[in-house]
């Protein structure tokens, strides 16, 4: 398995890009809270403040406990992560907006965490591929050896990320911005992580995968 020719960002920028990302999941909820107690504080309806406000406190802590698990550290140089934390974040991320449902099949182990968050960041790309909502079923199958991940998106107005596509094919149209890092970071992560991304899409479904690469031997 050679490495993807598009992996060139240096590690100042891969990290400014991605915390870009992160403040511009946050901010909206955080945003929110603010408008609440403004609201609260002009004397205005009590009851849809504290609504307000509470709603956008759980989606800011769904985020960013997602965010801790698919983009931070979570521990030490080569620390393991357990499958069932990936899980619960996944199931927590969609129920806050409450348009998808994730169906999660696989044993719970104690996985590299290099895994765990290229899962994750599976997870967020199928997410992002059916925007008007539908549903998730994702597959982990022997995810401490030979680890097999699939995740099959189903919902209205289906789309495959163009970035992705680009990022595995090869064939990079424009640099990578704070709005393209995540599919990046996801091609990154199966790269250390010695797997193999593949997207395979009808008009029922996307499936999104990730499979151990096959090692080429020396000539």
């Amino acid at each position: 398995m050679g490495k993807n020719p598009n992996l060139t960002l240096t590690g100042p920028d891969l990290a400014a890009l991605l915390c870009s990302r992160v403040c511009h999941d946050i901010i909206s909820p955080v945003g929110a809270i603010n408008n609440g107690l403004e609201l609260l504080d002009e004397g205005g309806a009590d009851a849809d403040a504290m609504d307000l406000i509470r709603t956008s406190a759980l989606n800011a802590s769904v985020r960013l406990k997602f965010a801790r698990l698919a983009f931070g550290a979570s521990g030490s140089v080569g620390a393991s992560i357990d499958t069932g934390e990936a899980e619960k974040v996944a199931k927590d991320f969609a129920s806050v907006e409450k348009k998808t449902e994730v169906v999660w099949t696989g044993p719970r182990v104690i996985i590299a965490k290099n895994r765990v968050k290229l899962l994750l960041n599976l997870f967020l790309i199928a997410y992002g591929a059916i925007p008007r909502g539908g549903s998730i079923e994702v597959v982990l199958e022997n995810p401490e050896y030979d680890a097999v991940f699939k995740l099959i998106a189903k919902g209205r107005m289906m789309r495959v990320p163009p970035k992705l596509v680009e990022l595995l094919s090869g064939t990079l149209e424009e640099a990578v911005d704070a709005h393209t890092i995540q599919p990046y970071y996801t091609v990154l992560l199966a790269d250390e992580a010695g797997m193999e991304i593949a997207v395979d899409s009808t008009s029922e479904e996307i499936v999104f995968s990730a499979k151990m690469a096959a090692i080429e031997e020396a000539v």
